[in-house]
């Protein structure tokens, strides 16, 4: 006999008795919600209104009712903050911290354990797998507006509709535009009840300040002066690259931020986490740690990430320089924020933050257990800054006045006049006054559903209609969803052409061939061009084999051009023989002529003679023959890079190589492509029984591990890519 369901009033009730403070009105409305509604609950409210302790309420009835739950995060390094949050939470309500666990690409902690922290990937990896959710009660997304992302945000859409009817639903959101209007899609399109809980108050109000008199270093030395509430820190300062971080940090270390009994608290800290931070690069951020200053973007190790945020939640280090991904969603509030600038992109094509990244970085200011206000500051490009000092200076002096001594103060502050210059791009008060008064982003389903799920739906049903039907049915305009059937056709038709299916004649339905299942297989990369190079690569040699699989895992072009193969690489067997003669039956050029290999006069070029291209790289011959195989080519990159490769070169040393290559500032990326590459390289051992791929994956899993065991996987968990 079944027992009875639990009393979710009671619930309610031992959960509330577990809060020693009052909430907030959003909090208790949500939490209330949660316990009255049989679908969910979705909460938009702006960041700092506390929507940690309503992703408990789901969590605290899972472990008392004993069920399972699922808490996905957007960010790995967030995975890691709320396990410890969430862990210490259970304990706190009399349950073991075991059963808390976390799941992500590289890295398993209690893998069993009724609560799971993942990342969403591994969510809808799961769901694609038909993985069991009968004892699952509920998900929790946090950080839901990531559902708007052009790139990954179809990942919380399919796992919205692909879980069971009986999950309950907890969507934890930045304020967004249009959440009633979601709300009402998820009724009308897919069946699921929402309750909305929304509110656009912050416990604590925000100020913001145009700062055109004074540099960027005068603004933070005088913001950090002062205790209690005179001070302005501790604060993030944010730059909109990793370059920019650290020549921030650079010009920050030798002011006068901290006292001299601060720094030693933080070089005991630092000693105390046994961090010695004496090689590479990381003996420069002790350096600037010591003197009150962080820095925290990708290219940081997560471990020294996590010792910078230490320090910084312990109010030791005033100022930490940061990326936009911190503002996306990892924890760490703060009295102020600075915008060093209010342009983003390539140099000379930089444009104006979207108003919704502005609102994520705009929100971590202002912290509820410790500040009445939160401080946002923009500042001046320092040209613009000149300038205005100059007209300060030049409109002190009257205008009509005959003195000869004000007459010669102005000639000579008109020859000292300050502009802007021709090749800058600067930003105003205007614009930022726009951005602080633009309302919230909507949300929309933005990108089109990848092969891997349009292979599960196909599997499921060959009728196309089906298909269409579904996307008809997802958050967009009319438009929009007319460009999504045209993709579909589109992919249909490269699935025909490698055989994956066939289309009736004069019926919108398809044959699948069991062949198709193969796709599924593959979720670190594009899966047709998986299961293509599977196959093509069989005659490689192992450097091909991993030449190839570096090149489909995108990193940063400052990056890859520190990573160039050796010149003395020679042509592996599969470029020698196949690819190449395929080339020139393409009319491609594969290698420099004879006349081409001799120094050339640059006096005997035309002035209208077009450089030649370069031959194609071996990675790039492979795009080049997959492509030419599908009627309709997708986007596919890649880039030809031998990060794996140094590495072993090196004699496997990840320091030595990061050095070589000047590496240091990105060694946290190159950590990635390899955590990245063991995953992808276990795929394609799996897929072929080639013990060459073997041999990738555990190589660089050494590799990682040499520098970062915490974050190096112990066990197999695969991440999911479209």
């Amino acid at each position: 006999m079944s027992s009875p369901p639990p009393d979710r009033d009671a619930l309610c009730d031992a959960f509330l008795d577990t809060v020693a403070f009052d909430l907030y009105p959003v909090q208790e409305e949500a939490v209330l919600a949660w316990f009255e509604c049989e679908g969910g609950v979705l909460v938009s409210a702006p960041t700092g209104t506390g929507k940690t302790l309503i992703a408990e309420t789901a969590v605290f009835e899972a472990l008392k009712t004993g069920t399972r739950l699922y808490y996905t995060t957007p960010l790995i390094a967030l995975t890691d903050q709320k396990l410890e949050e969430l862990q210490d939470r259970a304990e706190a309500w009399g349950f073991d911290r075991d059963q808390v666990g976390l799941l992500t690409g590289n890295r398993k902690v209690n893998p069993d354990a009724p609560v799971k922290v993942v990342v969403a990937e591994i969510l809808l990896n799961h769901l694609l797998a038909h993985e069991p959710f009968d004892d699952v009660s509920a998900v929790v997304m946090d950080e839901f507006h990531y559902f708007n992302d052009r790139e990954r945000g179809v990942v919380w859409e399919l796992s919205l509709v692909l879980l069971p009817e009986h999950v309950r639903l907890l969507l934890l959101s930045a304020t967004v535009g249009n959440a009633l209007d979601f709300v009402i899609w998820m009724r009308e399109q897919h069946g699921r009840r929402l309750t909305l809980v929304r509110s656009e108050d912050r416990k604590v109000p925000l100020e913001f300040e145009w700062v055109e008199d004074k540099l960027l270093t005068e603004q933070l030395v005088e913001m950090a002066q002062g205790d209690g509430e005179d001070a302005r820190t501790p604060a993030l300062v944010f730059c909109f690259s990793r370059d920019e971080c650290w020549e921030m940090a650079e010009r920050l270390k030798g002011l006068p931020l901290i006292t001299k009994e601060t720094r030693a608290k933080i070089e005991a800290l630092i000693e105390d986490a046994g961090e010695e931070l004496k090689e590479g690069v990381a003996s420069k951020l002790r350096m600037m740690l010591i003197r009150g200053v962080g820095v925290h973007h990708a290219g940081i190790l997560p471990r020294y990430k996590s010792l910078v945020e230490r320090l910084f939640l312990a109010k030791l280090v005033p100022f930490v320089v940061c990326t936009e991904t911190l503002a996306a969603g990892v924890n760490l509030p703060a009295r102020s924020v600075v915008l060093k600038s209010l342009l983003k992109g390539k140099p000379r094509e930089r444009k104006v933050l979207p108003s919704s990244a502005a609102h994520q970085m705009f929100g971590r200011a202002g912290r509820p257990q410790f500040d009445t206000r939160g401080f946002v500051y923009a500042v001046a490009h320092e040209d613009d800054v000149k300038i205005h000092r100059w007209k300060e200076k030049y409109d002190q002096l009257p205008a009509k006045s005959k003195d000869p001594g004000i007459l010669k103060a102005r000639k000579q502050l008109e020859r000292k006049r300050p502009s802007r210059r021709k090749t800058e791009q600067y930003w105003s008060e205007g614009q930022f006054r726009a951005l602080v008064e633009a309302g919230p982003a909507k949300l929309r389903s933005r990108a089109m559903i990848p092969y891997r799920f349009l292979v599960y739906l196909l599997t499921r049903s060959a009728d196309l209609g089906t298909v269409r039907r579904f996307l008809a049915k997802r958050f967009n305009s009319a438009e929009r969803l007319a460009g999504f059937e045209k993709q579909l056709d589109a992919m249909v038709d490269n699935l025909a052409a490698r055989g994956y299916l066939a289309r009736v004649e004069g019926e919108d339905r398809v044959v699948v061939d069991p062949s198709i299942e193969d796709l599924l297989e593959f979720r670190s990369i594009d899966p047709m061009f998986g299961c293509w190079l599977g196959t093509t690569l069989a005659p490689a040699s192992d450097t091909e084999k991993l030449m190839a699989l570096e090149a489909v895992l995108d990193l940063p072009w400052r990056v890859v051009r520190r990573c160039e193969p050796p010149v003395e690489l020679e042509p592996g067997p599969l470029e020698r023989e196949v690819l190449a003669p395929l080339m020139l039956s393409m009319g491609i050029v594969v290698g420099r002529t004879e006349a081409a290999e001799e120094e050339r006069d640059p006096r005997d070029r035309s002035p209208w003679e077009e450089e030649e291209e370069p031959p194609p790289t071996f990675p790039e011959m492979l795009k080049i023959a997959f492509e030419a195989e599908l009627p309709f080519p997708e986007e596919l990159r890649v880039q030809t890079k031998w990060v794996a490769g140094g590495i072993a070169d090196a004699g496997g040393d990840f320091r030595r190589f990061v050095s070589s290559r000047d590496l240091g500032k990105n060694e946290g990326l190159v950590l990635r492509h390899l955590l990245r590459l063991v995953l992808l390289a276990a795929e394609f051992a799996e897929r072929t029984g080639d013990a060459a791929y073997g041999a990738i994956s555990r190589s660089a899993t050494e590799a990682c591990r040499s520098v970062d065991p915490h974050h190096t996987m112990t066990q197999r968990s695969q991440p999911w890519v479209s």
